[in-house]
């Protein structure tokens, strides 16, 4: 079982096209875009989203060095990429992300790579705080927690949901609140080594698992 707030496939296969009219379909990202994207607001010393600070900025630039490297050493593991060519209808994933949270940038880019051998599924990416319709619907304890993948079918089907975070990194976060004798910036580091350990293990193993469960449904 995975930890508490820890949400993935709790309701397959519900009708979510009220969640996604055309205004948040136009307003995706394509995984390029959105690497352009960071790019700018890197180049001009911001972030995404209404709230702009330094140290926001500061993430941001770290995380964008960070799914550069990932982009280029990204592995996906034969038992996950043969779980994704199992994929038979049109999918798309849209994931709820903005550019400062180290959490998307720790696990977008295996996402992405996980959908490239299979050309039926389409990965869209889109801002939050642009969206708090739909990021209300895919609530984590009540909070709007990010990234979140979103699975539909060509009719918004909800197929399956991810997120915000691998389980083991979801137990430290929720260890972390009941008993916070760390800072918040020192927390961060022990996510950041949870992350590197991990070596992107534990997201791979729950995508599989997740599609796995889609085709026993079938």
């Amino acid at each position: 079982m995975p930890p508490e707030g820890f949400l993935i496939n709790e309701n397959p296969m519900k009708n979510v096209a009220h969640l996604f009219p055309e205004s948040v379909r136009n307003g995706a990202y394509t995984y390029s875009e959105y690497m352009h994207l960071m790019e700018t607001v890197v180049l001009e010393n911001r972030t995404t989203g209404p709230k702009q600070s330094e140290s926001l900025s500061h993430y941001t630039k770290l995380n964008f060095a960070r799914m550069q490297r990932l982009n280029k050493k990204a592995e996906i593991h034969d038992s996950l990429r043969e779980a994704v060519d199992q994929v038979d209808g049109p999918q798309t994933w849209y994931i709820l992300t903005e550019a400062w949270c180290g959490d998307a940038a720790q696990n977008i880019p295996t996402i992405v790579a996980a959908s490239l051998s299979n050309p039926l599924i389409t990965v869209r990416l889109l801002l939050r705080d642009e969206n708090p319709e739909l990021m209300d619907a895919y609530l984590t304890n009540g909070g709007r927690s990010i990234p979140k993948l979103i699975a539909v079918d060509e009719d918004f089907n909800e197929i399956f949901t991810w997120g915000p975070r691998p389980a083991g990194a979801q137990a430290l976060l929720l260890e972390y609140k009941a008993n916070p004798v760390k800072s918040y910036s020192e927390f961060s580091e022990d996510i950041q080594r949870w992350y590197i350990a991990d070596k992107t293990e534990s997201l791979q193993s729950e995508l599989q698992e997740l599609l796995e469960a889609v085709g026993v449904e079938k």
